[in-house]
């Protein structure tokens, strides 16, 4: 008997559907959120990068768009202390079905398709946040340019509950390079205290060359062990679900302030979010160009007050509160 999936998908997004900041961002030297929501790029020191949400994805799957990085500098020789990764993060209340830490955990199974131009061994790591825990799979890319499905397995964890909360408990992170610093011992396969020398065993420098590109969609959590023959189909979500449950996270706000002064005093619009977020998010202006703002006093204009439901705001703004 297979074990049973969740109603709702676990991962967000994992089609790359949604792309609330835009569908392209280069010159990326630094970890951040581009293009394809809940994707981030963790970057130090090795390469730049294009981030692009791409029409290409594996055919006869119902997939449409999938998350890429193009190297645009390149860097063959990483210090000891640089790295190139993918993540995806999930509150604790969410994965709480689990049970980890304790003597009824579950395994894992995560499902990918993946394409590059450099085959080779790549690794994934599934990082415990609350516990500095962690254990890892190699998977390889076989053939150059071409849409590949991994499934990989990983292991129930008795130690180490994870907080019921908003925070950030549980991560996937893909490997795409590295310096030494983790990658000069044996990779760690099996659950322990995370040990930064273990966790990039054996994974190419995606950075080492212009020619260089990576590409990831149909991402699936399922708690449970499955294989590639009884892995269920990828689980699609109707586009607004899709976009309210990404907007957790994230939110770009459209709606511009537009009036007369009328007088002295401050003038906004009260905006409320679209869901609740996750946390008080940051709340930063995306459109500076105030061409609609009369006054040439322009930068008095602000965010007067912000919580978890509802913001005071002129403009163009976005709502952020990543894991």
């Amino acid at each position: 008997t297979l074990p049973e999936r969740t109603e709702t998908p676990l991962v967000i997004n994992g089609d790359m559907q949604i792309a609330q900041r835009g569908t392209s961002t280069t010159g990326v030297t630094t970890s951040g959120y581009h293009t394809a929501d809940r994707m981030q790029i963790s970057v130090s020191n090795q390469g730049t990068w294009t981030v692009a949400q791409s029409t290409d994805a594996p055919d006869g799957t119902g997939l449409s768009t999938s998350y890429r990085l193009d190297c645009t500098t390149a860097d063959a020789s990483p210090a000891s202390g640089d790295l190139l990764l993918v993540t995806y993060g999930f509150e604790g209340q969410d994965v709480q079905l689990l049970e980890k830490g304790t003597s009824a955990a579950k395994k894992v199974t995560i499902a990918f398709y993946v394409k590059s131009n450099k085959t080779g061994t790549y690794v994934l790591e599934l990082d415990d946040n609350d516990n500095a825990r962690n254990i890892n799979q190699a998977y390889t890319i076989s053939s150059a340019n071409t849409w590949e499905k991994k499934v990989l397995l990983f292991d129930a964890d008795t130690t180490g509950v994870l907080g019921n909360d908003n925070g950030l408990s549980l991560r996937f992170l893909w490997w795409l390079g590295s310096g030494s610093d983790f990658s000069s011992g044996s990779l760690q396969t099996s659950w322990a205290s995370t040990d930064n020398t273990k966790r990039a065993v054996g994974n190419v420098n995606l950075a080492d060359s212009t020619d260089n590109d990576w590409s990831i969609t149909g991402v699936q959590v399922e708690v449970g062990d499955f294989n590639a023959d009884t892995i269920p189909d990828f689980q699609f979500e109707d586009v607004s679900t899709n976009l309210r449950r990404c907007q957790r996270y994230f939110e770009k706000i459209t709606v511009d302030y537009v009036g007369s002064s009328g007088g002295s005093g401050t003038k906004c619009v009260f905006w409320s979010y679209k869901v609740p977020k996750r946390a008080v998010p940051t709340v930063t202006e995306a459109n500076t160009t105030k061409t609609a703002v009369r006054h040439t006093s322009v930068d008095a204009y602000g965010i007067n007050r912000d919580g978890d439901n509802s913001a005071d705001l002129g403009l163009n703004t976005t709502a952020d509160c990543e894991l």
